[in-house]
């Protein structure tokens, strides 16, 4: 039997002053999978993602999330469906005024599912989710106190607030060195087992790809030239998908 689709994109197409980002592209996620986006700086995998959340709107094409066409629902259909999607910036995009704790419970104050819990409770729950993420013991840091690797984590841990079902994660690794990267990268499978969430995983991290991914779709010049497992597309007869693993070695 099939799984649930989560999100099914049909002949999306995106442009911006008259150049085609994203040309009539189609593919699904399912319950529980891990779908990765793999591309090229610039080939347009944050406009795919944006277009799903309707943070831009597509010129063409329909979007189906949770079973919802989010072209055509209502701005409040639109806000629970966006309350049940985590979504993990390339800088983690903390406030950089508020602690780590603060950061966590400020969104989680005007989430509808969170904000009648007590302070108390909430707290907790911020306890919980930064221990599991491995942050434990920066609760009381800002976020200028912590590197590159330990943002992510805490951009992490305040999405898992919110108790997503899926989650979109941007470009994960970027700027990271490879042990810091690796251990994001085994965070994100981490999340999957304790959470139960799916996951669109954006990256040009050929690594992260291999690690995260059950399944990749290859973007290259707004259209997908590839969609199936790593080892799949890595012997693809089209020399234009080979190339993204050309440099590959497993670690």
């Amino acid at each position: 039997m099939e799984k649930e689709k989560i999100i099914q994109v049909n002949n999306l197409v995106k442009s911006f002053d008259g150049k085609t980002v994203i040309s009539g592209i189609s593919f699904s996620l399912y319950s529980g999978e891990h779908l990765v986006v793999l591309g090229k700086s610039g080939s347009g995998k944050s406009v795919i993602m944006k277009c799903i959340v309707r943070l831009l709107e597509a010129d063409e094409g329909s979007i189906n999330v949770f079973g919802t066409d989010i072209g055509k629902c209502s701005e409040n259909e639109l806000a629970g469906i966006r309350h049940r999607i985590g979504y993990l910036f390339q800088e983690g995009a903390l406030y950089d005024s508020m602690n780590i704790l603060e950061n966590l419970l400020f969104p989680a104050r005007r989430n509808p599912k969170l904000q009648k819990l007590p302070d108390k409770e909430l707290k907790q729950l911020a306890e919980m989710n930064l221990e599991s993420v491995g942050l434990q013991d920066a609760i009381h840091k800002m976020p200028a106190e912590l590197s590159g690797g330990m943002k992510k984590r805490a951009g992490l841990a305040r999405t898992l607030m919110l108790s997503p079902e899926m989650i979109i994660y941007d470009e994960p690794t970027t700027g990271l060195d490879p042990f810091t990267s690796d251990a994001i990268n085994n965070l994100i499978i981490k999340v999957r087992k304790g959470y139960n969430t799916s996951a669109i995983i954006i990256t040009h991290d050929i690594w992260c790809a291999e690690k995260t991914g059950d399944r990749l779709l290859i973007l290259h010049e707004g259209k997908i030239i590839g969609d199936g497992t790593f080892y799949e597309l890595k012997n693809h007869p089209d020399r234009e998908v080979r190339l993204f693993f050309k440099n590959h070695t497993t670690p």
